[in-house]
């Protein structure tokens, strides 16, 4: 009965690269005679495993087993001195250097004697030492020549060239590798035919050898370099081509072809200029017509809408007088644009001024005449003006702007009903507004205005009074939170 050895085998946390590689990891257990008796792979990584392997240390002798091994260790000892013979017989070098020194009976010199040999030396130690020393001396001889050539040797220390194509190594770096004076190598080079360049600008002069162009050149410090490159080699060949007959039927239809190609390239192109033309003369009439209407309206004195209303857009124009009263204010609403949140409409006091042909402090001093207060700083809250059917008042943003806003009147609650909470009171004329615009004009005349911050949206956008409930309580003041998520939400 066979004894049994046990092996734990384990391809690594990470596994094989490829199945490949565990294909042949197990076959060169099988061929050690290992027998996998547990295999187990890792979930995550099939290439990945555990296993237990056994071999038999010991088997059970039989005259068959006997016999084969007999038969194997007799093949390979034949195989061996078969080998043993065909390396003799194709170097003899060495089969000469084996004879032993007193088979050593052929003449050495052409006169047929034999070279004479002292024999009184041949137990005194200082004479067998001074023959080991020559000995040494001649095989030193003969090793140089099994030493690889100058060019051969760069080769595992050259690297990519930044300057150019190939490859290049410096000198003083190979001094440093094989450990020679930088002299004696530059003095090999000269031997192998190099010719050292005397200036970073001097003309390279190429050497070939084995196919490849060396030569030497110096850097800005002076340093120099062995350059290795390809040689460049012929790509292909020159031959002369025969011109074509313009007579040939085949010119002909070459002509033909390249005319009918020209003519759909002129067709084309005719084409595209006619459609650019037709786009021109229409954007041009569009163009007229819209003069044409905004000339005829300016005529009959009617005001631009709000959503055509447009700033002047020649600033050397004369600025004209503003109207005074309810009549500026007529003519300031339709100007304004409606508040994305919550009722009314604002507009920015630059904007208004040149849609009106004024100036910005004039407006400003026309809208005090009519009670409108201009606040000192953003955080002052506005003081709102009812006149007619609609409140106005005026705030100022962080950026130091003004905005000019307006809803119409709430009707007062009646006799009988509570003021609602949070309802604006008609009593008390320093009630805040409801909201307050916190969007720039839209339209083209106002696109180069910065879009203001909406510090004036610090007020609440319900219909709460600033000044208190209906109960009297105090509003309380927004936030810093709400007051920036109020300046963004506009932007989004």
């Amino acid at each position: 009965m066979p004894l049994w050895e046990y092996k734990h085998i384990t391809s690594g946390p990470h596994g094989f690269a490829t199945p490949a590689l565990l294909e042949a990891h197990l076959n060169q257990l099988g061929k050690d005679e290992w027998e996998i008796i547990h295999y187990q792979t890792l979930p995550a990584n099939a290439l990945a495993f555990n296993g237990i392997a056994r071999r038999p240390t010991t088997r059970e002798w039989t005259l068959e087993d006997a016999a084969a091994a007999a038969a194997k260790a007799e093949a390979e000892k034949l195989r061996a001195e078969f080998a043993e013979k065909f390396r003799a017989a194709s170097t003899p070098g060495p089969a000469d250097d084996a004879k032993p020194a007193a088979l050593e009976t052929e003449p050495a010199n052409g006169d047929g004697l034999r070279r004479l040999r002292d024999t009184d030396r041949d137990n005194d130690p200082e004479a067998l030492a001074e023959e080991s020393a020559a000995d040494d001396w001649e095989k030193l001889g003969d090793s140089e020549d099994e030493l690889p050539t100058f060019f051969d040797a760069i080769k595992p220390h050259l690297r990519r060239n930044q300057r150019g194509p190939g490859q290049s190594v410096a000198i003083d770096y190979l001094a440093k590798r094989w450990e020679q004076p930088e002299a004696d190598l530059v003095g090999a080079l000269q031997e192998c035919g190099f010719v050292l360049p005397e200036a970073e600008d001097s003309p390279p002069e190429y050497l070939e050898f084995d196919g490849d162009l060396h030569w030497l050149n110096r850097n800005g410090r002076g340093q120099l370099f062995l350059n290795v490159r390809e040689k460049p080699r012929p790509a292909f060949r020159v031959t002369a081509g025969k011109k074509l007959d313009p007579s040939d039927p085949a010119a002909v239809a070459l002509a033909e072809e390249h005319a009918a190609e020209q003519a759909a390239l002129q067709k084309a192109a005719a084409e595209r200029a006619a459609r650019q033309a037709e786009q021109d003369a229409r954007r041009a009439e569009a163009a007229a017509k819209r003069e044409a209407d905004r000339a005829a309206r300016l005529a009959a004195g009617e005001t631009p809408s709000a959503d055509n209303a447009t700033a002047p857009t020649d600033p050397s124009s004369p600025p004209e007088p503003l109207p005074a009263g309810e009549e500026l204010l007529a003519k300031i609403r339709p100007l304004m644009r409606p508040n994305r949140r919550g009722p009314g409409w604002s507009g920015s006091s630059t904007f208004l001024a040149r849609a009106l042909r004024s100036t910005e402090p004039e407006l400003i001093a026309a809208l005090a005449a009519l009670g409108l207060a201009v606040p000192e700083s953003s955080s002052d809250k506005p003081a709102p003006v009812e006149i007619g059917e609609f409140a106005y008042w005026v705030n100022r943003d962080s950026r130091g702007g003004f905005w000019i806003n307006g809803r119409e009147r709430r009707a007062p609650p009646s006799a009988g009903q509570p003021a609602e909470a949070g309802a604006p009171t008609t009593e008390s004329p320093a009630a805040a507004p409801s909201e307050v615009s916190t969007t720039p004009e839209a339209n083209s005349a106002s696109a180069s205005e910065a879009i203001p911050p909406a510090a004036e949206a610090a007020a609440p956008q319900d219909t709460a009074t600033p000044e208190g409930d209906a109960e009297g309580k105090p509003a309380k003041k927004p936030s810093r939170l709400s007051r920036l998520a109020s300046r963004l939400r506009p932007r989004l």
